[in-house]
């Protein structure tokens, strides 16, 4: 659930915004270290702590869309790519030298830190709570972008903007608010998740893999296959490597590289209408 947060975030500016945004990382790592520094530094408690990160990663995320990214969008990919990528190595110079080169300890509220039971056995409170949470966004955002008109505007505006301009859509307002949105739910896999994914300054570079895989293999701009495949991926993951840690990894990689060679689109590609 912790990695449909982190990855649903992207598939809205890669998938239906066609912006190759590698950097999507460097604003879960910012939403995790806002939520640890209101947290530690003013006293917030943890869930008000998380949506004061989101608030505040958005705002900048909207920020750096209308100063930056939008220069980019008739950009070759490859523009796309180094401009990311520039930004990802930028981030992690900016929070080692303001928060340092160790993991931000987070402290967990009370309510979340014992087992709470759920008919079949006690588990930890804090993972139920994730996996509720992520199954409230899933539902949220299928609603939000899938069967709404400002879904249907993204993707017109996307497949052919004058058309959409024409028919009275904003299309730069729509493409900021999405890009806000993608943001903002990237803070929140961050902030929500800081406790299994420990907010570093290396957090933008190592887990990118991991939110591309989920993009790629659900099919770009697909919210619905996202939410299974960072399913199947976490628990495939996190079992290959309990019975084969030496190999686990390498073992899930050759999975993945498997199913794009037989289904380069992913299992669930959108189509276009």
């Amino acid at each position: 659930m912790v990695l449909y947060l982190l990855a649903v975030g992207l598939t809205v500016t890669l998938g239906l915004m066609r912006f190759v945004n590698l950097a999507h990382g460097v604003f879960a790592m910012a939403g995790g270290y806002v939520t640890v520094t209101v947290m530690s530094r003013f006293g917030v408690p943890f869930l008000p702590g998380v949506a004061v990160a989101v608030v505040v990663v958005a705002g900048a995320g909207m920020a750096l869309e209308r100063t930056l990214y939008r220069r980019l969008y008739q950009a070759p990919i490859l523009e796309q790519v180094l401009f990311s990528v520039g930004l990802i190595f930028i981030s992690m110079a900016a929070a080692r030298y303001f928060f340092g080169p160790l993991a931000q300890p987070i402290e967990l509220p009370a309510w979340l830190s014992g087992p709470v039971g759920v008919g079949i056995g006690a588990f930890p409170a804090y993972r139920v709570f994730l996996i509720a949470v992520g199954a409230l966004v899933a539902c949220a955002i299928w609603i939000g972008i899938e069967r709404s008109r400002f879904g249907a505007s993204v993707r017109a505006a996307v497949d052919n903007r004058r058309m959409a301009e024409a028919v009275g859509i904003d299309v730069d307002r729509v493409f900021t608010v999405s890009f806000g949105l993608g943001t903002a739910l990237a803070a929140l896999g961050g902030g929500l998740g800081a406790d299994l994914l420990p907010i570093y300054p290396g957090y933008p570079n190592d887990y990118l893999v991991y939110f591309l895989i989920v993009v790629a293999v659900a099919g770009f701009g697909n919210l619905r296959g996202a939410f299974f495949v960072a399913l199947a991926f976490g628990i495939v993951d996190t079992t290959v490597r309990y019975f084969m840690p030496d190999l686990g990894r390498m073992l899930v990689l050759l999975l993945v590289m498997a199913v794009l060679f037989y289904r380069p689109h992913g299992f669930a590609p959108r189509t276009e209408a």
